[in-house]
């Protein structure tokens, strides 16, 4: 007689164990901010620091992810200067998309784990624009403040400038920081991500996915940045 096979479930929040928390999330914090800084400090026309917030949102669920994300400008604020502290709501935002999207089945293909990549970005920038709009008056000292100036120069007003910038920005950076969140959650043991929707494939080719989509997220900010260049 035929027995019947366990069918792999979606972990919940209750049921996710505390050691998986404590083991993800100081360390998807630090990442989050090491990747900001050195964002910083080359210059480049991304953020990098939101993918641990997409490790943790996730693996453990999206409100897991937006503590990351919410703690990680927190400290950052302490780091950097308080102009960090407003974005939270950017962080928050962003595992939310990726927790949820992943869960309602946007992380079953490469395909579609690539289109929540950029429902991520455009959410984020949605929320950024009016922080930078109306807290900083447009511009915070980032690679995209260059790009404003120009959509400025061109004759659009603040908001759609702002917009405009941040949200070519933000497709990079999400779809780069959601193929790396993704290499990294492939690394992790099979006890943390079983259950979760994620692109099933093996050896080569999901290396080559991966690899494919971070490549892409490289090659947008190029692009982005031979643009401002021009």
């Amino acid at each position: 007689m035929a027995t019947a096979q366990p069918v792999a479930r979606k972990k919940s929040s209750s049921q996710i164990p505390l050691t998986y928390v404590v083991a993800l999330v100081p360390v998807a914090i630090a990442l989050n901010i090491v990747g900001g800084q050195i964002n910083t400090a080359l210059h480049l026309p991304t953020f990098l620091d939101m993918i641990g917030t997409g490790v943790v949102a996730i693996v453990l669920g999206p409100w897991w992810g937006a503590l990351v994300g919410a703690l990680t400008n927190l400290i950052g604020s302490f780091i950097s200067g308080p102009i960090n502290l407003p974005f939270a709501v950017c962080n928050i935002i962003g595992a939310l998309v990726w927790g949820y999207g992943v869960r309602w089945g946007w992380g079953k293909k490469y395909w579609s784990f690539f289109l929540l990549n950029m429902l991520v970005a455009f959410f984020v920038s949605l929320a950024a624009v009016p922080i930078y709009v109306f807290l900083f008056g447009g511009a915070t000292g980032h690679f995209a403040d260059m790009m404003t100036a120009a959509f400025l120069a061109m004759g659009q007003n603040l908001i759609v400038s702002v917009f405009s910038s941040n949200i070519l920005v933000s497709l990079a950076d999400k779809i780069l920081s959601g193929f790396v969140a993704l290499a990294i959650i492939e690394a992790l043991p099979a006890s943390m991500t079983q259950g979760i929707e994620l692109p099933k494939s093996t050896g080569l080719s999901r290396v080559l996915w991966i690899a494919g989509g971070i490549v892409l997220g490289l090659a947008i900010a190029l692009i982005v940045t031979a643009l401002q260049a021009g």
